[in-house]
């Protein structure tokens, strides 16, 4: 560059002659432009790039050109290796393949072909999207193991009032996954099709109170509220419920046949109708109790809509059809009358004290509801 820069200091530009007239400005000024360029040229062409000097430089000196066309240098280097290519360079490279290099390159076409049609013929397969399997193997005890311990120590955290949103996701996550993934995997040694859309279909479920708080408050958090309406049983009878509803998923898992022999199609239309009903219940049955509720859990008034008109505590009622729907799908009758007696002896406990303190604080208001919706949880039954 330094002997680029002397040269082009010493190349003295021609002045033109003084007696020359010039019609126009951008006249004189091409002149001007193209007497530099010429300059130029001259003084790269006395660059003597023998010398070690200009031989050592890193970069080669930028060549200056007054013509259009494009330099073979100046091609994207992603082409170059394009103009190698040609029967004779093929050939080459084939005559010196070893067969261990023959060997590895049709290892990898193989599977490259036997992926690729693995995948489109799974792609388009109209039951892959509801019937997939998942290995026990990739599920080993071990992990479900972990996933329990982890679920318990949030809910440690939990009963503490300490658990944070995501502990909490954890807890929840932990107890469906034992319900409905775990005992289909060991009783089958490995997953397909309902498991998997129940252990989606519990989280749905189970999030509508927080997705109605969000609604309502902007949040997912709990608001204070008068502790009196906090009715619950006692511990024992809370620990015996989620046994006996832990019991009961084991049991459907061991009294329905194996998955693959569980029939799809049109079949399971009505499963998946019950699964509709389940979120309308759970979904309406929330949203008119926060309406007509004080911060949602405190009643300002009794609820005689939507769901109310059938049976009088619908957010149970949408529950218990949820574990019997679990039950069906697996085709495990006995298990489904074993869940849903242990839900109904569980919530009439409940509905007990809840029922009390409805007549205590609405009085004749709630009596005359009673009276005109006679069936607590299964309408027309119980």
């Amino acid at each position: 560059m330094e002997a680029t820069s002397v040269l082009l200091a010493s190349s003295p530009i021609v002045s033109p002659p003084p007696s020359r007239k010039y019609y126009s400005i951008g006249h004189s000024v091409k002149q001007l432009h193209r007497r530099r360029a010429t300059s130029a040229a001259l003084a790269y062409k006395s660059i003597d790039l023998s010398s070690p000097r200009n031989q050592s430089r890193p970069f080669p000196l930028p060549r200056c050109s007054l013509s259009g066309a494009v330099s073979p240098d100046s091609q994207p280097f992603l082409l170059k290796p394009s103009k190698n290519l040609s029967f004779d360079w093929l050939k080459k490279r084939v005559s010196g393949l070893t067969p261990l290099d023959i060997v590895k390159v049709s290892g990898i076409l193989s599977v490259s072909i036997a992926a690729v049609r693995w995948a489109v013929n799974l792609a388009l397969n109209p039951f892959f999207w509801m019937y997939f399997s998942w290995s026990w193997l990739f599920w080993p005890w071990i992990v479900a193991v972990m996933v329990a311990v982890s679920g318990l120590y949030c809910l440690r955290k939990h009963l503490q009032g300490k658990a944070s949103i995501f502990e909490q996701l954890v807890m929840v996550t932990s107890a469906f996954m034992w319900l409905t993934l775990v005992p289909p995997a060991h009783f089958n040694g490995f997953l397909q099709g309902w498991p998997f859309v129940f252990f989606f279909v519990y989280h749905y479920f189970f999030f509508f109170n927080v997705s109605i708080r969000r609604r309502m408050y902007g949040d997912y958090y709990a608001r204070p509220h008068d502790p009196k309406w906090d009715v619950d049983t006692p511990g024992w009878q809370k620990l015996l419920f989620c046994v006996a509803v832990m019991v009961g998923h084991w049991l459907a898992a061991f009294e329905g046949p194996e998955l693959h022999r569980i029939p799809g199609g049109w079949s399971n239309l009505g499963i998946w109708l019950l699964i509709v009903v389940t979120f309308l219940t759970q979904y309406n049955s929330s949203l008119y109790l926060a309406k007509y509720s004080e911060k949602i859990v405190v009643p300002t008034s009794v609820v005689q809509y939507g769901p109310y008109r059938w049976v009088r505590h619908p957010i149970y009622a949408s529950t218990i059809l949820l574990f019997a729907t679990y039950c069906t799908a697996l085709r495990a009758p006995l298990s489904l009358l074993f869940v849903v007696g242990a839900c109904v002896m569980y919530y009439e406990q409940k509905i007990r004290l809840e029922e009390a303190l409805m007549i205590e604080t609405f009085g004749e208001g709630y009596l005359e509801y009673a009276r005109k919706v006679k069936h607590k949880l299964i309408p027309f039954v119980f």
